[in-house]
């Protein structure tokens, strides 16, 4: 102890002048052993003290100040700590989860204020996980209990294992990981490539020849050539090889006048080609700094679904799906109208399944985006999302619902794409399912895929298309009667299939980068089916080696209904524009794809 005083004599000379009286050096001693204060911590807060007064030297009069001012804080600091207390455990309290009531909500609940719209239960803000709370101890005490449902489900895993898989920490990124996925895709596809047409091997599209080779890579936009964000050209086409088959060397592409598609959709007419896809094409280079094609080789396409049958718990396979996609209220309020209008749709057609896709509470929206909303986001979720779902499922036994994310959702802390599920906390219960985004599910063994993030518009807005005649061009499967094969909404969903990946433009559009924060290093959870042949996919249809029945791809573009080969490709396009799709399958009532019993019907809301 008298060590430590003399640290402090020591510490307070040093900064106070070794003329400082003994009385005061006394007191000052007193003073930092009693509020665990250093000399430096002293002097600077008699600094603070006398900073409006001038320079001056010590006195007793400025200690006691000093002394005056530490209590006050303590006080200040003690008061905080008891009404935090207050605020996390209080039935009763105003603030719970830090988010006041306002005026405009009176003491029986009734909301007046005209933009929102919600029931008065919403006044007291519920506590969020990103506030340090446990939401698993704030749920409903009695929970719903799943009856039998109408269709078997089986959705992605939901073992520990996939879930934080899915849930990966995004912002922890090595370039090195981010340059051997980008690599790792074109080797795949470049295996893909031999075996499908026989070939023993592939060539550098870099290296010098005399004989045509088969070359597998990245389509790339040249800067260099091009001033500003332009749309991919022909002058501005560059092929980037991976460092195994041609070092990671970029090479300008130019067309043979006699270009041709080989093993392309029958009457085609060419193939679409945007950054990022990954491309299989025939010629040489000979030395002028390009590669010249001749053909262009249609990548293998994925396997059809199997045929297997699967029966639900009602031994009926056949069942009807509603497919809407956010946002789910218009921008002039948060009244969320067009949902109101579904739910009475589903209450009265009583589907199977409803699947909406996200945003559900938009971050994008302007009330939410200037802060003009009197509850939080997990509040107005449960009102105005899990409350009405909830009246539609008991209104429906045996019904289930499925919920997909966006990036655009102020619920999800997974700000990236590929996006891991909403947290159970928001929902617990079991007959509303939990997506990631993307997802692939199956509804009775039929094979569904849905992504949130539009895909079709990124797309639509980046194809160049390249004319070239066919040789050998696939017959079968055959087109539905109306639909041609330069349909194209129908080729950019199967760009979708070809790539076998829900997003396979890389780099993100530079104008569209703020709609999808594009995860390069785990793209894996982007593809349509695992790139390790080795690895059993077992019973999660998620890592399933076959096309899906049923593609979902929601977009601002115009909806529609294609058939694209096997799959059935939907775009309900967006609720709030009043459309919405309703799926209906008629069961496993014949041999063959599950497309010839699929029917697909776009539908308005009234009103």
């Amino acid at each position: 102890m008298a060590a430590n005083a003399d640290r402090l004599r020591t510490d307070l000379q040093r900064k106070f002048g070794d003329d400082l009286d003994d009385n005061l050096l006394s007191e000052c001693v007193k003073i930092c052993q009693t509020h665990n204060l250093s000399g430096e911590d002293l002097f600077y807060k008699w600094e603070a003290q006398r900073f409006n007064q001038g320079p001056g030297q010590l006195a007793m009069a400025d200690l006691q100040e000093v002394k005056n001012r530490i209590q006050r804080d303590l006080i200040k600091a003690n008061a905080a700590k008891r009404l935090t207390r207050g605020n996390l455990m209080g039935r009763q309290s105003k603030t719970f989860g830090g988010t006041p009531v306002k005026g405009n909500v009176n003491v029986n609940g009734n909301n007046a204020r005209a933009g929102l719209g919600t029931p008065g239960r919403m006044a007291m803000a519920m506590a969020r996980p990103q506030d340090g709370f446990d939401m698993s101890k704030m749920e409903e005490k009695v929970a719903p209990v799943a009856g039998p449902s109408r269709v078997a489900f089986v959705g992605p895993s939901a073992d520990e294992e996939a879930q934080k898989k899915r849930a990966y920490r995004y912002m922890y990124e090595k370039v090195s990981e981010r340059s051997e996925v980008l690599d790792d895709r074109i080797d795949h596809f470049g295996e893909l490539v031999k075996a499908y047409y026989g070939l023993e091997d592939l060539g550098d599209p870099s290296a010098v020849t005399e004989d045509d080779v088969v070359v597998v890579g990245r389509i790339t936009l040249d800067a260099e050539s091009t001033s500003g964000p332009v749309k991919l050209n022909e002058a501005s086409l560059v092929l980037e090889s991976s460092r195994m088959m041609g070092s990671g060397a970029r090479v300008p592409i130019r067309f043979d006048p006699e270009v041709r598609l080989r093993k392309g959709k029958l009457g085609a007419g060419g193939q679409g080609l945007f950054p990022g896809a990954i491309v299989a094409l025939k010629g040489k280079n000979g030395g002028g700094g390009s590669f010249l094609a001749t053909e262009i080789l249609s990548l293998p396409p994925l396997d059809p679904p199997s045929a297997g049958l699967v029966k639900s718990e009602t031994s009926d396979t056949q069942f009807s799906m509603f497919v809407a996609s956010g946002p789910f209220t218009v921008d002039a309020d948060l009244q969320y109208r067009p949902l109101q209008s579904l739910i009475t749709k589903l209450k009265a057609a009583k589907p199977a399944v409803a699947l909406l896709v996200g945003p559900f509470i938009d971050a994008t929206h302007p009330s939410i985006k200037i802060g003009d909303v009197d509850a939080t986001p997990a509040d107005m979720f449960k009102t105005e999302f899990v409350d009405r779902l909830r009246d539609f499922l008991d209104s429906s036994p045996g019904s289930l619902v499925l919920l997909v994310p966006s990036v655009r959702d102020i619920l999800s802390d997974h700000a990236v794409f590929p996006q891991c599920e909403l947290s159970r906390t928001f929902c617990n219960d079991p007959r509303i399912r939990l997506l990631p985004n993307p997802a692939r599910f199956t509804l009775n063994g039929v094979h569904v895929a849905v992504s949130s993030v539009d895909v079709l518009f990124h797309l639509r807005k980046e194809e160049y298309l390249k004319r070239a005649p066919d040789v050998e061009p696939l017959t079968s499967p055959v087109d539905p009667e109306g639909q041609a094969p330069t349909d194209a909404m129908a080729n950019l969903c199967r760009h979708l299939l070809q790539q076998r990946s829900f997003y396979p433009i890389f780099p993100v559009p530079l104008d569209l980068a703020h709609e999808v924060n594009l995860d390069v290093t785990h793209s894996d959870l982007l593809y349509m089916c695992p790139q390790d042949e080795e690895e059993d996919s077992g019973t999660d249809p998620s890592r399933a080696r076959c096309a899906p029945d049923v593609l979902i791809i929601p977009s601002r573009l115009k909806h529609f209904s294609k058939i694209v080969d096997n799959t059935v490709a939907i775009n309900p396009s967006l609720l709030t524009k009043s459309t919405y799709a309703v799926v209906e399958y008629a069961g496993h009532t014949a041999p063959g794809p599950a497309r010839d019993r699929l029917k697909v019907d776009i539908t308005r809301l009234e009103g």
